[in-house]
């Protein structure tokens, strides 16, 4: 065998089906190979940005390890910003690229480059091959350290002469690659002290983070929640990359707000808290006090990374372990500590709770009401259209912060916890890629990416594989042709000239983009809707459609004064 041979089959023995790639000289020995091995579908993007975001799509809707191969020093360099949101997201890709012929890089030839340390600050783990026999070896650590929890991607650089190799290896010399059973359990009489002390709390409060949906955990977490009462607070948006607990739940409080003054007194009403699958905190922008949480709060954390226990916060009651089996212990050893006064007692506050989100509800319903004649639309009268016409297995993509807002989730629309992505690394241009990568790995569930105009510009190359592979995925633009955010951050720095609005370079109009000629020149049909009824009914249409639509919607351009999450 070859070495690019090894490769494909040692990834075909882990069960790897799609290939994400773009490719160059230095990737043509795989290129080749592919012709006779119909076992791994290539899936060709056209620039590096869409191909990784659709791995790193492919990798977080499947659950399974997604490969991605780009070309040499400038591609590697092309897909570094996805390649970030990965790292910050923890998902498991194995990131590969063809380095130049060993004999020749002396000479420093051209594309030539030090791609192991370019990838390493991002990846887990990142190695150039030296030795085909070393290939076999280097692919299990590979795909191993990638899968092992804190998941994340790892880099390979294999050179053209190694892939071109012969061996002595045959397929019978090689072993599928394994991975580690990484469901450890917190000691026990750790979450025991963990019990006790929530099961005694006065005011407990609960913060979760995308880990449990990622680790399998929502009806653990939902036992424990109904257990002791307790509001579930999600990740602020910065971080807010799944749905770790059920919308529609009674006890969801829906996410923290994203500056630490606001979370801080926000939290202050709590004598208890319990963390589990989320870092406390990636915070944005720098605020006085920059500890969010108040320091009478006794915080039990329970996390797979051993990093994230103590890292910013002093943890009463620190628990290494897996999320699901954790909760699921903690569950227990509650049932067993609290007392049948202190189980009424939750009873009551959770129904109090429940009563407060519903008047919230109720409050935003009116909200939207009131704008609904507004043109152009309004940010939630556009996501109220949205929502009321979403399937119960949607997934829905997000990469458009100052419009979607949680509007999803504060309406309840969401109607499964596995469906729902947001980008946490907050390099643009993710959310198309992402969106096709999940269509791919789900293909018998619809699939919706709500995109701003300009992040979708970033990735706009992937729209050539939704028509090239018939993915039917489905767009909505929320057009207001500016980076919204960044006006919104101008005014919260204080600058001068934020609050007229005349900062330089954040608007995208003369011209505006015309992203509905854009898309069908990619060969992806497309309409611009301002209406909400007909939006709906696009969706609907859409939602059952075997092929890719881009729906272009105007919206409101008006900057609100500062950037809030919910």
């Amino acid at each position: 065998m070859t070495g690019i041979e090894i490769f494909l089959e040692m990834l075909a023995r882990f069960g790897v089906t799609h290939l994400f790639g773009n490719p160059g000289t230095s990737e043509l020995p795989l290129h080749d190979a592919l012709v006779d091995d119909p076992r791994l579908r290539y899936i060709l993007g056209l620039q590096e940005v869409p191909v990784m975001s659709m791995a790193d799509g492919y990798a977080m809707a499947s659950g399974q390890l997604a490969v991605v191969n780009v070309h040499i020093s400038c591609g590697l360099g092309n897909g570094m910003g996805i390649l970030y949101n990965a790292y910050r997201e923890g998902t498991p890709l194995l990131v590969t690229a063809g380095q130049q012929d060993r004999r020749l890089i002396f000479r420093e030839p051209i594309l030539y480059g030090d791609m192991v340390a370019v990838a390493k600050p991002w990846t887990k783990w990142a190695y150039e091959v030296q030795r085909v026999a070393d290939l076999p070896a280097a692919m299990q650590r590979a795909i191993q350290t990638a899968l092992t929890p804190p998941t994340g991607p790892v880099f390979l650089s294999l050179p053209m002469d190694l892939q071109m190799e012969t061996t002595t290896l045959g397929p019978q010399d090689l072993r599928r690659p394994t991975v580690l059973d990484t469901r450890i359990r917190p000691p026990l009489a750790a979450i025991s002290r963990a019990a006790q002390a929530l099961a005694t709390a006065a005011r407990p409060a609960i913060l979760a983070g995308s880990r449990v949906t990622q680790r399998g955990a929502i009806a653990e977490l939902v036992a424990v929640a109904e257990r002791l009462g307790a509001p579930v607070y999600a990740e602020p948006g910065t971080t807010h990359g799944r749905l770790s607990f059920p919308c529609d739940h009674p006890l969801y409080a829906q996410g923290l707000p994203l500056w630490s003054p606001e979370i801080r007194e926000l939290l202050h009403q709590f004598d208890t808290i319990l963390v589990v699958g989320m870092d406390l905190f990636r915070q944005y922008v720098h605020h006085e006090p920059v500890e969010a949480i108040p320091a009478h709060v006794r915080l039990v954390h329970l996390d797979e990374e051993p990093w994230q226990l103590g890292k910013n916060y002093t943890v009463e009651f620190p628990l290494w372990g897996d999320t699901k089996a954790g909760l699921g212990e903690l569950d227990g050893e509650l049932a067993r500590y609290m007392t049948d006064e202190q189980a009424l007692t939750a009873t009551a506050r959770a129904h109090e709770i429940a009563a407060t989100h519903r008047r919230q509800r109720e409050a935003l319903q009116a909200k939207i009401a009131a704008e609904r004649d507004t043109r152009p639309l309004t940010p939630l009268t556009m996501m109220q259209a949205i929502a009321r016409v979403l399937p119960a297995n949607v997934a829905v993509i997000e990469e458009a912060v100052t419009t979607t807002n949680t509007t999803l989730e504060r309406l309840g629309a969401l109607q499964n916890t596995t469906g729902y992505f947001g980008h946490r690394g907050w390099t643009l241009g993710w959310g198309l890629g992402c969106t096709l990568g999940a269509q791919l790995a789900w293909p018998d569930r619809p699939v919706l990416g709500i995109l701003g105009e300009g992040a979708a510009c970033y990735g706009i190359q992937g729209l050539w594989s939704a028509a090239h592979y018939k993915i039917p995925a489905t767009f909505v633009i929320c057009n207001n042709a500016q980076y919204q955010i960044l006006k919104i951050g101008a005014r919260g720095l204080g600058l001068k000239h934020a609050e007229a609005e005349q900062l330089v370079g954040l608007d995208l109009v003369q011209p505006e983009v015309d992203l509905v000629a854009m898309s069908r020149a990619w060969g992806v049909p497309a309409v611009r809707i301002d209406d909400p009824d007909a939006l709906s009914d696009a969706l609907q249409a859409a939602f059952t459609s075997a092929t890719p639509l881009l729906i272009d919607v105007p919206i409101q351009r008006k900057t609100p004064p500062r950037l809030e999450y919910g």
